[in-house]
């Protein structure tokens, strides 16, 4: 059956497994030509032969999404594959090491913010040129989080990270409006996934010199608590479902899990009260008639 879908093509970063191959999974058997990246080429060869038994058209690529030169070579083949390029979907992601402020490693602060929000950049930049050249439009989803609607203690590279990726997708979505290209913040509680594993494929220049490590029971007892909360989380294929429905009725905020709506409308109600303060102060309270300078 015919869809908007149908013989478009996706760039997946973080293919391999998890969200990345669900949503590949999804769109494939929407009719969509899928270019799968991951940085794990072993487990990236198991999902493009899973994919292809299921009729989906696969092309995979070796992507590690903080290398643009990477990001770059994806999105040539993909136009050499397929011609043209309508959806990009910055997935890939890693969840760090949870710790206090004093005790998380530069290194650390540096590899999460590399991958969860350069990566996002690069692959945007890689592949927004491509979705403009055609004229016909296209998608980007950035998979972000619930953490980057509110933070968590102990989380504060990935949280900031994943509000970057909100904001980032906030201003993309005005400034691509007029190419036709959708711009949606995936933003989940928690998903059965590996991403309390994501140590397995930090890069080597993200190492942290054994030395300087933490305590390695501190790194169990966090190690634990994120495998408990990941593996109560949804299936990604429920997921990749939501997803669907929600870029088919065009949503900027892609949300999984309504029961945290309290969450979010807590944070708007502090951000509210905090206005009302600042209107109330005698210091800043007459510019509450100033005009909103916009972009």
């Amino acid at each position: 059956m015919s869809n908007e879908f149908m013989g478009k093509t996706a760039i997946i970063s973080g293919a391999a497994g998890g969200i990345g191959l669900a949503l590949a999974e999804a769109l494939g058997k929407q009719g969509m030509n899928i270019v799968m990246g991951d940085i794990d080429i072993q487990a990236l060869a198991v999902s493009r032969q899973l994919l292809l038994d299921k009729g989906v058209n696969v092309l995979a690529c070796e992507l590690d999404v903080t290398d643009f030169k990477q990001w770059q070579d994806v999105v040539a083949r993909a136009k050499d594959t397929y011609g043209k390029i309508h959806m990009v979907i910055n997935n890939a992601g890693v969840g760090g090491i949870p710790g206090k402020i004093e005790d998380t490693e530069h290194e650390t602060w540096r590899w999460v913010m590399d991958v969860n929000v350069m990566g996002v950049l690069y692959g945007a930049q890689a592949c927004v040129p491509a979705i403009k050249e055609h004229g016909e439009g296209g998608w980007i989803v950035n998979v972000a989080s619930m953490a980057g609607m509110l933070g968590m203690p102990y989380a504060g590279a990935y949280c900031a990270s994943k509000a970057a990726v909100v904001s980032m997708t906030e201003s993309w979505a005005v400034e691509l409006k007029s190419h036709n290209i959708h711009v949606s913040a995936l933003c989940p509680a928690f998903v059965k996934t590996r991403i309390h594993e994501s140590h397995r494929n930090r890069q080597p220049k993200y190492a942290v010199a054994q030395e300087n490590r933490q305590d390695k029971k501190k790194l169990q007892a966090g190690a634990n608590a994120a495998t408990i909360a990941v593996e109560s989380g949804i299936p990604a294929g429920v997921l990749a479902q939501r997803v669907l429905e929600a870029l088919k009725s065009k949503q900027t905020y892609i949300y999984t899990h309504p029961n945290y709506r309290k969450v979010t409308s807590g944070r708007s109600q502090a951000i509210d009260n905090a206005f009302v303060d600042a209107q109330d102060s005698p210091v800043v309270g007459h510019l509450i008639n100033e005009d909103i300078v916009t972009f």
